[in-house]
Formats: structure tokens, sequence, C-alpha cells
């Protein structure tokens, strides 16, 4: 039996409507997902010994905002933005900014110094024998988190992004710029999955 040709175009119609639906439900069924979970809140504080054999504190650099950035020798990403961390670490320095490493792989600690020293890192390098990663959720390297003067993250990005988003961070830490704490994050980096030791590229985009 034959079908009219006003019966197929509603039925082209319809479906065509059902997936654009679909597609746009897709799409915002991960950022609901995001937004249940708590994203602008206290850093976990934290004591991991340094290179130089201190014991470090998060909650030692209160009243300065924080770049913690997460790193292993094998990530090469991290062989890319630890030199602009040395870079913006003395740029912004001045002005209460402190970058902080931790060193999360199973390298000797003559290993990690010679790796830093390599790149020209002076800020502090902690090693992390008690976790803290798994504390901080980071399965993806480099992560980095950015810590504001009262301890709040005001951001944090797994994988690598450029030096210019690195900065504007800085300065959403240092309080320089204005931001609204939202649950939904953006992430279009390339980053290591700490788990595998693999490199994965991580390209999502969450949006309300």
């Amino acid at each position: 039996m034959k079908r009219s040709p006003l019966v197929i175009l509603v039925i082209a119609v319809v479906v065509t409507a059902l997936l654009v639906a679909r597609f746009h439900v897709a799409r915002r069924s991960p950022a609901s997902a995001a937004s249940a979970t708590p994203a602008w809140e206290m850093a976990p504080d934290f004591g991991l010994e340094s290179l130089d054999g201190r014991t470090v504190h998060l909650s030692d650099f209160r009243g300065k905002a924080v770049l913690l950035n997460f790193w292993a020798t094998w990530c090469q990403p991290c062989k890319i933005e630890m030199p602009w961390f040395e870079q913006l670490q003395k740029q912004y320095g001045p002005e209460g900014l402190q970058v902080v490493g931790i060193a999360v792989d199973d390298a000797d600690e003559e290993d990690i110094s010679k790796f830093a020293k390599t790149l020209g890192v002076d800020y502090p390098i902690l090693l992390d024998n008690q976790g803290v990663r798994e504390v901080y959720r980071v399965q993806f390297l480099p992560a980095t988190f950015y810590v504001g003067r009262d301890g709040k993250v005001v951001d944090k990005v797994f994988g690598l992004k450029g030096r210019d988003e690195i900065e504007d961070n800085i300065k959403k830490a240092l309080g320089r710029s204005h931001y609204v704490p939202s649950a939904v994050y953006h992430y279009r980096n390339i980053g290591i999955n700490t788990f595998e030791g693999k490199e994965s590229k991580v390209e999502i985009s969450l949006e309300k």
C-alpha cells in the first residue's frame, strides 16, 4: 500500500523532531551530573615533605593565592607548563602568588630533583607519599588547582592549558578578576591518565 507524500512528510518531521530533542537532552545531561558535584569548596589541607626536607602544609600559604600542580617525571605535558609556572611565580609572586608542585610518580627523590632542576623550577616541590592526589581526585596529569587567598578552590584544570589561560586563572585566585562560582567546568586539554600511565586526550565541554 502506497502512502501519500503528505503522510511521509509528517513522519519525517516527527522523526527529525525526536532526534533533535534527544540530542539536546544528551547535551544537557552531563552538565546536570556535573552540577551535583560541589566545585567551589575549601581546598583540603595536607602536610607533605619537600625536596629540601621540610614539611609543608597548604595552610602555610593562607592569605596567598596558590597554584597547586600535580605532576610526574613521565608526564610530557608537565614539561611544557612547569617552566611557565616558574615564570609566572616570578611575575605574580610579589602580588601574593605561590606555586606549589606535588610529584605523584614513583621516581626516587634524586630523579625528581634532577627533573625539576632541568626545567628550571625553583618553587617548592613536594613528594606525595600520603595519597594527597586521591584526596583531590586526580586521575589525569597534569592537574592544577587554583586556590584563593581564603583557601577556597577557585578553579581546577585537568590537562595542559595555554599560558594565557593559566595566567587568567592566577588572576582569579589573586582576586584581580571577577568570577561567579559554578559547578560546571570546561576542559579541552591533553592529559595523562595517572592510573594507566598512558597519554589520553580529554576533550569535554560542559555547559549549562
